[in-house]
């Protein structure tokens, strides 16, 4: 093949290779190849380097690649305890079951108008991306007496245990007596704080808990007083409201009070026994009520989640849990919560006396930068990421492999010719 043959053909092929190779390289995250963070993103970065305290000009942040960004639905739990006139907030979390790669609207850059995409189109006007779907809490049961107030609920369903069409509910009165089964609620809330009296266990029978017995105690104080106001729930998003059982003799009994405003009442309704003892009242617990805990009375007496906040709260008290006295329920608040998780990097230059005290071989170069691995767990918030936590996440450590003959003191090792094998000729050998 002449030369200019080689050139016609060479030429070609150079110009299809020098196209190809940068779309392939890209794929390799660097932080110069890293696309423009998004609004939320770039602020959830500038919240954690104010937080570290860093500066700009001593450290460098990579990371933050939405790419690389995991999501995760888990229930949060939200209580802010007066005792002794001092507040004591707790925040509580459970794991996240599952992580898995999603796309949020949050993840995407808007494009101003007149710009190109990464295709060369040009868009007409910003689209309003549509909202992810939301994490619902699991169907759980209330019992009165106690009310609801419904928010952003316009299409909730009221089955007793047949459809009935009340309009847009604002707001339900559960009657004593009336259980109803909660679906698709995305959070519940205490609206207005409540007071508790110690000591923590009130019950005769020392099987009950002290949070079911508080619990009880607080339900018939409702039941009997017509001065001690409702317990009062917000509950946000709820797709339906529903009799807990098919039974025609369990059905509830709806009265309509006002638009909007409805009354639930048991049809069966049935009443338990208060016992005075030495004068002072004593709560006699059911076997039901052993196990249930007013006024969510689907969860269980030996429910994880409320025996290690039994034992939370009992740690906080101290004492006080066995002394006469109260405390006060300020906020109480339980929500399905989408989370993220990602990671970043910090980069740091080292000065001299970053490095005193740390003994360094001689054959081994001193750095000049110190680099960092986080990982962060936030909350999505509608367009907002908050931070919760940010863990240091150790990278694969690097061991240093050192030639034997640095070792043996730069000598050189040979092999003495009486060790040397050498095999018999090969008549196929040329």
């Amino acid at each position: 093949m002449g030369y200019r043959a080689l050139v016609c053909v060479v030429g070609p092929l150079f110009l299809i290779l020098f196209t190809i190779v940068p779309y392939s390289t890209a794929l390799i995250s660097s932080p110069e190849s890293n696309p423009p963070y998004p609004k939320a993103i770039s602020d959830l970065k500038e919240s954690i380097v104010k937080g570290f305290g860093f500066q700009s000009e001593e450290v460098k942040i990579s990371g933050f690649d939405v790419r690389d960004a995991l999501v995760g639905h888990a229930v949060s739990y939200e209580f802010d305890l007066e005792i002794d006139n001092k507040v004591l907030p707790f925040r509580l979390l459970e794991d996240v079951n599952r992580w898995e790669y999603v796309d949020l609207p949050i993840f995407h850059v808007e494009q101003p108008v007149g710009s190109r995409d990464e295709n060369g189109v040009v868009p007409v006007k910003n689209k309003k991306k549509s909202n992810d779907v939301l994490p619902v809490l699991a169907p759980f049961q209330l019992a009165g007496p106690m009310e609801l107030w419904i928010q952003d609920a316009n299409n909730m369903r009221l089955s007793l245990p047949y459809d009935v069409d009340a309009g847009v509910l604002k707001k339900v009165i559960l009657a004593d007596g009336a259980v109803v089964t909660v679906k698709g609620a995305r959070s519940v809330s205490l609206r207005h704080p409540i007071d508790l009296s110690l000591p923590l266990n009130q019950s005769s029978n020392e099987f009950a808990s002290g949070l079911l017995s508080l619990a009880e105690q607080l339900r018939r104080a409702s039941s009997s007083d017509q001065e001690t106001p409702l317990l009062s729930l917000r509950i946000v998003g709820p797709t339906s409201l529903a009799s807990t059982s098919q039974s025609p003799d369990n059905k509830l009994k709806l009265k309509r009070l006002a638009p909007g405003l409805v009354e639930l009442s048991s049809m069966s309704k049935t009443r338990s026994s208060l016992s005075t003892v030495d004068g002072a009242m004593t709560i006699v617990l059911t076997p039901r009520e052993f196990t249930t805990m007013w006024p969510v009375t689907s969860i269980n007496g030996s429910n994880a989640n409320l025996l290690g906040f039994e034992k939370l709260l009992t740690s906080v008290l101290g004492s006080k849990a066995q002394e006469k006295g109260s405390f006060k329920v300020l906020k109480a608040d339980v929500g399905a919560q989408t989370y993220m998780k990602i990671g970043f990097g910090v980069e740091k230059k080292l000065k001299e006396a970053d490095l005193e005290g740390l003994r360094y071989p001689e054959w081994r170069t001193k750095p000049e930068t110190m680099r960092m691995h986080f990982e962060v767990l936030a909350k999505v918030d509608g367009e907002k990421v908050i931070p919760e936590n940010v863990m240091r996440v150790d990278p694969i450590p690097i061991e240093d492999t050192v030639a034997q003959n640095v070792i043996a003191g730069n000598v050189t090792m040979s092999i003495p010719m009486e060790d040397t094998f050498q095999p018999p000729p090969s008549p196929f050998t040329l």
